[in-house]
């Protein structure tokens, strides 16, 4: 059985990226409250694969998740992108007019801006995971309080759904990284898209040589993310993805950006076959 890291508890969207990716097999969840803990585990050992959310059509990206994944060295051998309904969530009985505050993760009460906005007589606070807010509720059998969560945490701890699908914006998708320990060698022989760290001197026209080399080759960039490098201020690392259609310009590829001279150092940090968006309603 196939232990798996989330962070979050059972019926957060962490849980849905898992039942997405990994249909069909049999796993254990690892609940972590925190990504470093998350990437701690999967670092240690502790399970076999983590699941970590990387970025949000709305919110954005997760940019110390791309930090945890340097720190830790760990290697992205697979992605699923999720789509998002946030629900308003209370214990039963209640309607909207009886919330006075609202808990969620810090991510999803931003992809709820709009709603939250309307509402200014609720107040707001962060808590650390969706569905562990909504459990919460419904152990402590809390009135006047709700969770902003997913229709499965509603399910799971016997919650009321009191206003449905309130992101900001209806068409939200997550995409998730699927992560293993970078001494794992059961990586798949397929894979058609990667994920690379750049470190690039800080030398006038250095960025647009690397992107032309890549466009140049016929490969597909479909992220570019600049992170800073911590402890050195005003110096960034190029985060980038990519999708290729033959391995060989892939290959070609990193061949030719090693010998740029302004690239201080290439890491592949996964290659892993290309998720495909799931666009059901």
């Amino acid at each position: 059985m196939k232990r798996i890291a989330i962070q979050g508890v059972k019926g957060c969207f962490h849980h849905a990226a898992v039942s997405s990716y990994f249909e069909g097999c049999n796993y254990k969840l690892m609940e972590c409250s925190t990504f470093r803990e998350l990437a701690t585990s999967v670092a240690e050992s502790i399970v076999d694969v983590g699941v970590m959310a990387i970025e949000n059509t709305i919110a954005g990206t997760i940019l110390t998740n791309y930090n945890l994944l340097s720190e830790y060295n760990l290697k992205i051998v697979g992605e699923v992108y999720m789509p998002i309904k946030h629900h308003l969530i209370a214990y039963p009985g209640q309607n909207l007019e009886d919330i006075k505050e609202i808990y969620s993760h810090p991510m999803a009460i931003l992809q709820c801006e709009l709603f939250i906005f309307s509402h200014p007589y609720i107040k707001i606070y962060e808590y650390y995971d969706t569905a562990a807010a909504a459990r919460y509720i419904s152990i402590y059998k809390k009135k006047g309080l709700a969770a902003i969560a997913s229709e499965n945490a509603a399910k799971e701890y016997g919650l009321e759904i009191i206003s449905n699908s309130i992101q900001t914006i209806k068409n939200n998708f997550t995409r998730f990284f699927v992560i293993q320990n970078n001494d794992c060698k059961n990586y798949s022989s397929f894979f058609n898209k990667a994920s690379l760290k750049l470190k690039i001197l800080h030398k006038t026209g250095s960025l647009s040589k690397i992107l032309s080399l890549i466009s140049n080759i016929g490969i597909n960039m479909t992220k570019i993310q600049s992170i800073p490098i911590i402890k050195i201020p005003w110096e960034y690392s190029f985060y980038v993805d990519i999708i290729f259609n033959n391995v060989k310009d892939y290959h070609k590829m990193k061949k030719k950006i090693k010998k740029i001279p302004c690239i201080h150092k290439l890491s592949i940090m996964g290659e892993y076959k290309n998720g495909i968006i799931n666009k059901t309603s």
